[in-house]
């Protein structure tokens, strides 16, 4: 890290700027959170609220069309830190829960004549979304155990589970965790149950080194090594290594090899590329696939400060 690097960051979007001054320089939360609050009047973030619909949803959908619709928006919201109470993330808050909480203790956004239980992975992504704005309903326990309900036996997740499927899928397990990890920040009483909890679900992805199979030693899958942003629903290993680092996980060797792909990418400028851009429908690009990429720098360099810190 270098001080032309940090000060490139700082030039980019508040979302960026904040994260930088909290992660990075370690600054303290008077000096980020007085940035933070600029996400709701400029740049990425105001160019999203702008966007959201009188009944308070975006793209006229909630969980579709992808990836303009509410629960994607929000996600993405999530990710650059919009500041919780946010009156824009309230509306949606209430209604992920007003039309999509379900008899069994779930997030159902789906037709109901066809879809006759929740889906895991979206309900791990509207915790995740519902406790970092601190929306204040007592239905967020219910989706906390609905999901700690659904672990498998391998520790993980998988949202095709009620199919038959008995191995955990990645993409389903970081979705989980990350909405864990919400959930146990907004109810810190909560701490010592959930800790235990996704101690399982870090196993999983540990046990197969982040991004490898558990069996071949091999890559799981290529898109598994690329670093989207905003990764959506699918995983790929910075997001695995980035969940490790914001929850301070205590570190393992099987995070080495992830760690040694994110140091093989950096460029010799310092800097880390967007190497896959935003696919599907999109309101508009964060930033250019190929070009140095802000979002990709920042994560980086935290994980790396935290892993070798």
């Amino acid at each position: 890290m270098t001080q032309e690097i940090v000060s490139w960051l700082l030039e980019g979007d508040p979302s960026i700027r904040w994260q930088v001054q909290r992660d990075v320089l370690n600054l303290p939360p008077a000096k980020y959170e007085t940035e933070r609050k600029k996400i709701a009047k400029e740049g990425w973030g105001k160019r999203l609220l702008d966007l959201q619909d009188s009944d308070g949803r975006w793209g006229g959908g909630m969980y579709g069309p992808k990836f303009i619709s509410t629960t994607y928006t929000m996600l993405t919201l999530r990710l650059l830190g919009l500041p919780p109470k946010d009156p824009h993330a309230r509306r949606a808050c209430k209604l992920f829960l007003d039309q999509g909480f379900y008899t069994d203790g779930g997030i159902n956004l789906f037709s109901r004549k066809i879809w006759k239980h929740s889906e895991t992975c979206v309900t791990g992504m509207i915790l995740s979304v519902l406790a970092h704005f601190q929306y204040p309903d007592e239905r967020l326990h219910a989706l906390a155990k609905h999901l700690i309900g659904q672990q498998m036996k391998d520790g993980g997740w998988n949202c095709e589970s009620y199919k038959g499927a008995t191995h955990s899928s990645f993409h389903t397990t970081i979705s989980v965790l990350e909405g864990l990890y919400e959930y146990e920040c907004f109810f810190p009483e909560k701490k010592k149950q959930i800790r235990q909890i996704c101690e399982r679900g870090n196993e999983f992805l540990l046990r197969h080194h982040l991004y490898k199979s558990h069996r071949t030693g091999k890559v799981f899958d290529p898109k598994m090594t690329a670093m989207p942003f905003p990764p959506r629903w699918r995983y790929d290993f910075l997001r695995g290594l980035d969940y490790f680092r914001a929850c301070d996980a205590k570190k393992d060797d099987r995070m080495k090899d992830a760690v040694e792909l994110l140091k093989s990418k950096q460029k010799p400028d310092g800097r880390w590329v967007m190497n896959t851009g935003m696919t599907g429908r999109k309101f508009f690009d964060l930033e250019k696939a190929g070009q140095p990429s802000r979002w990709n720098t920042l994560r980086a360099l935290r994980v790396l400060e935290w892993w070798e810190g």
